[in-house]
């Protein structure tokens, strides 16, 4: 039986941490996926993706700084013992949980060896951080079954789990692939878009385009079999409970069956859509769509009545999406026109949403990668801040100084507006460790506060309305494009340019 020692998978995360090529990577993790049997090629892949056939176990770095454990020597540990380890850690809840939990934790690392022992960690953590994510290890899969890509990313976006299409390969190889099909009422993975810097030119790739706005709320997959609805995030949770209303209006469609993909967002009295914090502030709450009034509206449509249209081009998915949904289609330009497209992607960004999507008309709908047959357009700004104070990474960046503490100039003072770790290379968290240590005017321990003398430059998506710092916003997506030691402090942004980047029209969304 292949890799039934535990330590064979975490050499080759090692191994595949330790290469930037990814076909080197792919042949690596093929190698050890070759001739595997169909549970232990279902919880390689998993682990390799940075999942765990339990799902999140909820272990974070507080529980695991409290263990105290001696790495092992020799490698003693088999997938299926680990496997087992983490059932029982999942299954650890409840009064006391905590204190089980750790000795669960002491008794597995101390089994383990250090190599085991930090990728572990690092799977409990949801830091893989080797580049060998789905994708890749999808890839990997066709090779170590000689099974075409295609067929494997394919059955990985019908069926959605990693594991299971590991095992479907390994046992009957593409043509068990091939009997994947599309299920009503189990969660599809979505097709992804690139980036476009403007709308002109997206448009002019495609000979037809449907430019649609793109709505400032939340992913949703809605299906429907009967009288049963579900729905289902991008990441492929369910939150069928915590939606009621959009449960109530995937029931008024006239049809028995469907799958549809969109968005679902908060609206306001007269119909605008609410802050994208309120939308997802709410969304994990059980009674959402009762209290803000959620609603959704749908872009895309993957089968009606029991017949698959996932194989058609988008123009046909568009007539079928329009005859059921009706007026809860996303707003949609079809044209080849780019000035028409700039003046429809205005009109979105004036109604509150985050830009445009610029979608080829003959595209199918495809999954994995993000392809160049859908394309988002949307505002990126960028403002000069100045770094408050940083706090000790963890993990891969133990031992450097990582997120950053952003503040803007409000008169003499310098307000705090966000945080991020985004953007970092390791050759700028190296200078950043020691240029911030140098002018570090006291530390708690995680928190390095510095003097408030050096700006870097942000790129953001956008603001928004936040009590959590002083400024009274927080930075959407922000990431570091490089220090400006060309700039003092005195001439970094002021809180009101931040706040009107929060303002209707001007602000970008999330992705």
């Amino acid at each position: 039986m292949v890799l039934v020692r535990f330590e064979a998978v975490a050499r080759i995360s090692a191994d595949v941490t330790a290469t930037t090529s990814r076909s080197a990577k792919i042949a690596r993790i093929a190698v050890g996926l070759s001739g595997a049997e169909r549970s232990d090629a279902s919880l390689v892949a998993q682990w390799l993706s940075g999942v765990t056939r339990q799902g999140r176990i909820g272990i974070g770095w507080a529980t695991l700084e409290r263990v105290v454990a001696e790495p092992a020597s020799e490698p003693s540990l088999v997938i299926t013992e680990v496997d087992a380890a983490l059932d029982a850690l999942a299954a650890t809840v409840g009064r006391g949980s905590t204190a089980r939990r750790l000795a669960e934790l002491e008794s597995l690392l101390d089994r383990a060896t250090p190599v085991e022992v930090d990728f572990i960690r690092r799977l409990l953590l949801g830091e893989m951080r080797q580049g060998a994510l789905q994708p890749l290890v999808a890839d990997a899969i066709a090779t170590a079954n000689d099974v075409p890509r295609a067929a494997v990313r394919r059955a990985l976006m019908l069926n959605g789990d990693i594991g299971a299409v590991a095992a479907i390969a390994a046992g009957a190889g593409a043509e068990g692939l091939a009997a994947v099909s599309l299920e009503v009422s189990r969660p599809v993975l979505p097709m992804l878009a690139s980036t476009a810097g403007d709308v002109a030119a997206a448009v002019t790739a495609f000979a037809e385009a449907s430019v649609e706005w793109k709505l400032d709320g939340a992913r949703v997959q809605v299906h429907r079999s009967g009288d049963e609805v579900r729905v289902f995030t991008r990441n492929l949770n369910e939150v069928t409970e915590r939606l009621p209303e959009v449960v109530a209006v995937a029931r008024s469609f006239d049809a028995e069956s469907f799958v549809l993909d969109g968005e679902v967002l908060g609206l306001d009295t007269d119909a605008s859509p609410r802050a994208f914090q309120d939308t997802m502030s709410r969304f994990g709450a059980d009674d959402i769509g009762g209290r803000i009034g959620l609603q959704p509206f749908f872009f895309d449509v993957l089968a009606l009545d029991h017949v698959s249209v996932i194989d058609e081009p988008l123009s046909a998915r568009q007539e079928v999406l329009d005859a059921l949904v009706g007026e809860r289609a996303v707003p949609r330009l079809v044209t080849a026109d780019a000035v028409a497209a700039a003046d429809f992607a205005s009109d979105a960004l004036k109604a509150g949403h985050e830009g445009v999507m610029v979608k080829d008309r003959s595209s199918l709908y495809t999954a994995g990668r993000r392809g160049k047959t859908w394309l988002k357009v949307k505002p990126v700004h960028t403002l000069d801040l100045v770094v408050l104070a940083v706090e000790w990474g963890h993990g891969r960046r133990r031992g450097w100084l990582s997120n950053l503490h952003l503040g803007a100039r409000d008169g003499d003072e310098v307000v705090m507006v966000g945080k991020t770790f985004k953007g970092l290379t390791d050759e700028t968290l190296r200078w950043q460790t020691e240029h911030f240590s140098a002018i570090s005017t006291h530390d708690d321990g995680h928190v390095v506060y510095v003097e408030p003398t050096t700006v870097v430059e942000i790129a953001l998506d956008g603001v928004q309305r936040s009590t959590r710092y002083p400024g009274g916003v927080a930075l959407r997506f922000a990431r570091v494009r490089g220090y400006r030691p060309d700039r003092p402090a005195s001439t970094a942004d002021t809180i009101e340019t931040v706040r009107r980047l929060g303002s209707p029209g001007e602000a970008g969304s999330s992705s």
